[in-house]
């Protein structure tokens, strides 16, 4: 699944098509720990050219996405503004089929200067790294990199400020755009014993295990083949589809039986038949572009939301500890009962008693039978009536604390669960933001990182549908937009929606007598944005908004609602797709 060298070198010819060169820097952005993007104008418009070295989506691609940006540029950032800002990209190379990609630019230094700065993005699996070089002399040196490599890293290799540039060692490989045939023969023959696509990986360079499976499947029919297995004809049928490759690139996507993006090459796909929808791209970029998108946005949101999750997770189950530990202490009262019957015993038979007595058996004129009741030799009767007594009230006075308590906690506990949904479907850094100064106000984490006083973002907006019946729909994001929509923006007959006893968002149908349609479809949304995304005929709840009222004192988003229906639906995609707005 990881980029080849030769599905980059499309990429890169495609760049140079798209009229690249001569393109000056406009804006430098690092969106997360381990991307660049770099929005460039060009004679055509204005393009973005994503870097990553991210492990998980390390790629070189324009991209047509807008990623959210962290409100203080990273220091790599910083640097690269510094260095390459208003520079010109005068040339885009890549040396055969390596996975390194170099951006030359022409750029002025601080004092006015021409200088010749460089961009290398290196896709080497764990060693992935965007290095900024300079040019002097005919020498490449370091100036820095999105990671500094030590001699505790890599004795082989450092790259560290200051040190000049040293490509990594490079394998001898045979090339997809100039080999021989008797060099394949050759090579082959040497490798007689070997799976044939396994085999083709270590023959030519920058090739993946795709496109190796698809060019055995079209010589031989089937992909697990040995070498000496082949025959004359598929030998031959091998070397045509190598050799004629280049002509036929076709960026060509995989997408599984989940519809979701499975792999891609750079030539059409056969080998799945009908298990894999096969799905073609008109530009390499394209289809990075889109393969990688929401994989690299739900790394990117996981990252920064890794602390917000981490909180509300353990908060979540401290509370279930003190909820265990409060109803152990609540069922040791239910036996506060025998200690007030006692109390009336000693008093009963007060007057056959005396002090320095250790127990009174007596008759429970409850139940007629015999009853043994401990006393303090040290206390008169009286006294043992009364210590009694005071012990049945505090039990008693604790069964109220209790129960109070573990409501309190139990409502709690929902109050968590729908901020921890809300974190998990958070789609950027605004809506996180919104979530951390939640839990700041509500006493959960401390303010370190939002200064008082300091510049806040513009809120995020809540999510907006359309109905099949044009009517439009609402859906707040987190508990801050929930309780926006229903006391602010809900008129008092319009609708609100949200998922009976499960965590979620609060929905408001923007119609005070919507159609039968247009109820279950804001249903759906609302089952759709909920813990119960997952599950069918979910119940949700839906009833006029001047019904919703907030408790005193209640959290964020937490309500409560009468005069209210049920309906059940189950969360669809296609739904949400429908009828979200464009």
């Amino acid at each position: 699944m990881s980029l080849s060298g030769a599905f980059l070198h499309i990429v890169k010819t495609e760049m140079l098509n798209e009229g690249l060169i001569g393109a000056r820097i406009e804006k430098i952005h690092q969106p997360s720990r381990e991307e660049i993007v770099l929005s460039l104008h060009t004679k055509s418009g204005n393009k973005k050219l994503l870097l990553s070295a991210n492990p998980a989506s390390a790629r070189v691609c324009l991209t047509s996405r807008t990623p959210e940006n962290p409100p203080v540029p990273p220091m790599f950032c910083q640097l690269l503004r510094k260095r390459l800002g208003n520079g010109r990209l005068v040339e885009i190379a890549q040396d055969g089929f390596e996975r390194i990609v170099f951006f030359k630019f022409h750029c002025r230094n601080e004092i006015g200067d021409e200088e010749i700065i460089i961009l290398s993005v290196e896709i080497m699996g764990r060693s992935n790294n965007i290095i900024l070089l300079i040019e002097k002399n005919g020498e490449l040196r370091v100036i820095d990199a999105l990671k500094r490599i030590a001699d505790d890293v890599s004795a082989g290799r450092r790259v560290l400020p200051g040190l000049v540039y040293e490509l990594p060692l490079r394998e001898t490989r045979l090339s997809l755009l100039n080999f021989t045939k008797p060099e394949l023969m050759n090579t082959l023959k040497n490798r007689e014993h070997e799976r044939l696509d396994k085999a083709l990986i270590k023959i030519f360079e920058g090739i993946c295990p795709l496109f190796a499976r698809e060019a055995v499947f079209h010589a031989a029919g089937q992909i697990d083949i040995q070498i000496v297995d082949l025959t004359v004809d598929s030998t031959e049928s091998l070397y045509n589809y190598l050799e004629n490759v280049q002509n036929a690139f076709k960026p060509t996507m995989l997408i599984d039986s989940g519809k979701k993006p499975y792999d891609f090459t750079f030539v059409d796909i056969k080998q799945y038949g009908e298990l894999m929808t096969v799905k073609p791209f008109e530009s390499a970029n394209a289809l990075l572009d889109s393969f990688y998108a929401e994989r690299a946005n739900n790394d990117r949101l996981k990252q920064r939301s890794g602390a917000v999750l981490k909180t509300l997770k353990n908060s979540y189950e401290r509370v279930l500890r003190k909820i265990d530990a409060r109803k152990s202490d609540l069922a040791a009262c239910a036996g506060r009962e025998k200690f007030r019957k006692w109390g009336d015993l000693i008093s009963a038979n007060i007057h056959n008693m005396e002090k320095g007595m250790d127990s009174l058996v007596t008759q429970d004129f409850e139940t007629g039978e015999e009853a043994r009741i401990p006393l303090d030799s040290k206390l008169t009767p009286a006294k043992n009536a009364q210590k009694y007594y005071a012990e049945y009230k505090k039990l008693q006075t604790a069964e109220k604390t209790l129960t109070k308590l573990i409501k309190d906690s139990e409502d709690e506990l929902i109050y968590l669960d729908s901020v921890l949904e809300a974190a998990e479907r958070a789609s950027g850094d605004s809506e996180l933001l919104e979530i951390k100064r939640e839990l700041i106000e509500s006493g959960y984490i401390k303010s370190v990182g939002l200064k008082k006083g300091a510049k806040q973002e513009k809120p995020s907006e809540p999510l907006k549908f359309i109905s099949s019946d044009n009517v439009n729909v609402l859906v707040g994001r987190n508990n801050r937009q929930n309780d926006l929509l229903t006391f602010k923006t809900a008129k008092p007959r319009e609708i609100w929606l949200h998922t009976k006893d499960i965590a979620g968002s609060h929905v408001i149908v923007r119609s005070e007598n919507p159609s039968e349609k247009t109820l279950e479809e804001a249903a759906q949304l609302a089952a759709w944005f909920s813990k119960a995304r997952g599950s069918s005929r979910v119940p949700v709840d839906y009833t006029e908004a001047r019904f919703v009222k907030k408790p005193h004192g209640a959290k964020p988003g937490m309500v409560i609602f009468t005069n209210n229906k049920t309906l059940y639906v189950t969360p669809s995609e296609e739904v949400y797709n429908k009828l979200e707005e464009k």
